[in-house]
Parts: structure tokens; C-alpha cells; sequence
């Protein structure tokens, strides 16, 4: 019974304590040395890293709005015809997302009806000379178009609603002379908003013969990345390429891209007949991305806070070293951690008000802090 109430008592007497910080200036060379190594390389680090990344000291504006209008020019031959953007570029309207045909397979002169031998209604092709009636397309024309030296021009304008600042991709120091007579490089003119679409699938780093005969699907990625503390002007895009169905190209089905469309066409006395084809195209997608950041002073606090709180950290590495490996580990832990009662405190006779500490225990200095010499 006794051992459960010195047990409960105990209990009771160490949950009512309070811990308090004591401050103990340890005078030690490698131990100060260490530690304000340690301070230095986190105020290097947290500097820097704020000077790197602007989100650092930046409100992020990142709900971009943009609107992209795209125009195909060049003329190409086809199945022994000249074509124009009329013929290969669909959808016509010049939306970010559009196709260039590069080759088409064209089954003339279907008509629609049933075969002898089905029952279900097919667009059909009758051989005029055997009276034969077939349901596939009999030696289609197939032929390539050199789409190599087309361009794509694109007009792009965004706007960040956080700072109601717009945007467009063409400089305003351009005139109609100069854009007629550019083409965009990414290193000596890549402010030009006209592409020609070699270049555009080079920079792909692709097949561009498998890319023409199969088709496929290319990326043109417009980055918009501000930084509205500085000049407005320099907010201007970055164009990168690539190409989107990468991960199907080694696939045995499925591959490139294509789409049949027909046109349709009355006999004299009024039988409708279609001529089919199949096109294999390119298809360029184009997409928009960016942010912007502006200097904010909330950001920028949270930040500072942060670093200086990680000051601390030299201190806890310090601790530890002392504690746990130097010589003088046993004496500073015993002025580090102390505990302290209220039958070692006492009243001062001359003023009852000032609490004095008994003999034996010392401090040093008008803060209070414990003075503690360790050799190195």
C-alpha cells in the first residue's frame, strides 16, 4: 500500500513541474567554431535559395487564360493534283489543334447498294467491265505530300487575371515586313511566330519519312513564365516540340494517325456516289503554359521566419556534441540539466521580494547564464 501511494505521489509530483531554458555559455574553441559554421550554411543556404526561386518572395499567379488562332500556308502536289490549305489542313477553322495531310488513299466512284452475297447495305464499287460487285477498294492511289516546307503561323495572346495583365506572342516592334520574312529559331529569332513545319518535326528529333507516311501526333508548347518586378517586355514566351504519341510508336497496331472523310458527288439521273479517302496526317496540338509572380510581402515573412527559426539547428548539433563526445560531456550535461526545488530556494533578509539560490549554485554575468570552461 505504501509503495502505491510513493508511487502515485511521485507521479504527482512530476507532472506538476515546469521546465525552463538555461542558458549555459560554453567557452570552447572547436564547439563555437562548429556551431557558427553551421549558422552560416543555413543562412547561405535559405539566401539562396530564395534568390533562386522566386516563389520565395512572389504571390503565383498561375490560372492563365489564352487563346490561340494558327494559319497554314504552302502548296503541295497530290495524286497529280496542286493543292492548297483547302485541301490538307483540317479542321479549317485554325484552332490550336489542327491536321496536315501528308498522304492520302483514294477509292473512287462508291456507290451505295447490296452485294449478291450480304445482306447489309455497303458503299460499294462495281466493276464496270466484269459487272463485278466488291466491298473494298480495288488498287486505291496512294501518294505522299511534301508538307516540309509549309509553315504554321500562330497568334497567341493570354492574360493573368490575378495582376489583369495580357500578353501576345508577337512583339510589337514587328512589322508585316518582318514577319513576312521570318522563320522561327530558337536561338537567332525565336520572338518570329512563324514555323515551318521541317523544322518543327526536326526539333521533334524524329523519323520525319515514318512521320509522313504514318502520320502522327506533334506538340507545340507556348511557356509563359513572368516575373512582373521586372520590365513587362521581358514577359515572353518560350516554344518547345515534341512528339505526343511517343509510347505508341512501337506498338504492332495503332500506329501514326489518320482518318477517312468522303466527298459527294450525283450521277445524271440523280444516284449518289462518293469517292473515299483515307488521309494520313500530322496533327499539331498547341498548348499553353506558364504562371507569373509578383513581389508580396506575406510570402517573403513566412519565408524569413523559417530561415531564422533554422538558426536553431547549430545549437542542437552543438548539444549533441557535447553531450556525447567531447571531454567535458559529463560536466556540462550536469550544468545543463538541473532541477531545482523549493526547499533550496530561499528569501533574501535584506529584500523579501528577491528569491536567492543557495551556496553552491553560481551564475555569471548580469544575464544569468552559466559560465562553463571546456579545454579543447
Amino acid at each position: 500500500m505504501e509503495a502505491m501511494t510513493s508511487m502515485a505521489l511521485g507521479f504527482v509530483t512530476g507532472f506538476f513541474t515546469y521546465e525552463t531554458t538555461k542558458s549555459v555559455v560554453v567557452k570552447s574553441w572547436s564547439v563555437g567554431i562548429i556551431n557558427r559554421i553551421v549558422q552560416l550554411l543555413i543562412i547561405t543556404y535559405f539566401v539562396g535559395w530564395v534568390f533562386i526561386h522566386e516563389k520565395a518572395y512572389q504571390v503565383i499567379d498561375t490560372g492563365i487564360e489564352s487563346s490561340v488562332m494558327t494559319k497554314v500556308k504552302g502548296f503541295g502536289h497530290l495524286n497529280h493534283q496542286v493543292m492548297d490549305v483547302a485541301d490538307y489542313v483540317y479542321p479549317p477553322q485554325g484552332s490550336g489543334i489542327f491536321c496536315i495531310m501528308t498522304r492520302i488513299i483514294v477509292t473512287e466512284d462508291q456507290f451505295q447498294g447490296r452485294c449478291a452475297e450480304v445482306r447489309t447495305l455497303y458503299w460499294i464499287e462495281f466493276k464496270t467491265k466484269s459487272s463485278m460487285c466488291q466491298t473494298t477498294p480495288n488498287c486505291p492511289d496512294s501518294t505522299t505530300l511534301d508538307v516540309l516546307n509549309f509553315t504554321i503561323f500562330i497568334k497567341n495572346s493570354i492574360r493573368f487575371p490575378l495582376f489583369n495583365v495580357t500578353r501576345g506572342n508577337i512583339p510589337s516592334s514587328m512589322t508585316s515586313k518582318m514577319i513576312k520574312n521570318c522563320f522561327y529559331h530558337p536561338e537567332h529569332n525565336s520572338s518570329c511566330p512563324i514555323f515551318r513545319v521541317g523544322d518543327v518535326l526536326n526539333y521533334t528529333g524524329q523519323d520525319l519519312t515514318s512521320l509522313t507516311m504514318k502520320g502522327g501526333e506533334i506538340g507545340i508548347n507556348i511557356e509563359w513564365k513572368c516575373n512582373f518586378d521586372r520590365d513587362i517586355e521581358l514577359c515572353v514566351p518560350k516554344y518547345s516540340f515534341t512528339r505526343l504519341d511517343a509510347p505508341f510508336m512501337k506498338n504492332q497496331v495503332s500506329k501514326g494517325y489518320n482518318f477517312r472523310f468522303a466527298k459527294y458527288y450525283k450521277t445524271e439521273n440523280g444516284t449518289e456516289f462518293r469517292t473515299l479517302h483515307k488521309a494520313f496526317a500530322i496533327r499539331f496540338d498547341v498548348m499553353v503554359t506558364g504562371n507569373a509572380g509578383k513581389f508580396s510581402t506575406i510570402p517573403t515573412l513566412i519565408n524569413l521566419v523559417a530561415a531564422f527559426t533554422s538558426i536553431g539547428l547549430g545549437t542542437v548539433i552543438c548539444d549533441i556534441i557535447l553531450l556525447n563526445f567531447l571531454k567535458g560531456a559529463k560536466q556540462y550535461k550536469a550544468k545543463k540539466f538541473e532541477e531545482v526545488s523549493e526547499s533550496q530556494i530561499e528569501t533574501s533578509p535584506s529584500s523579501e521580494s528577491k528569491p536567492s539560490l543557495k551556496e553552491g549554485m553560481k551564475s555569471s554575468g548580469d544575464s544569468g547564464a552559466i559560465s562553463l570552461s571546456i579545454s579543447d
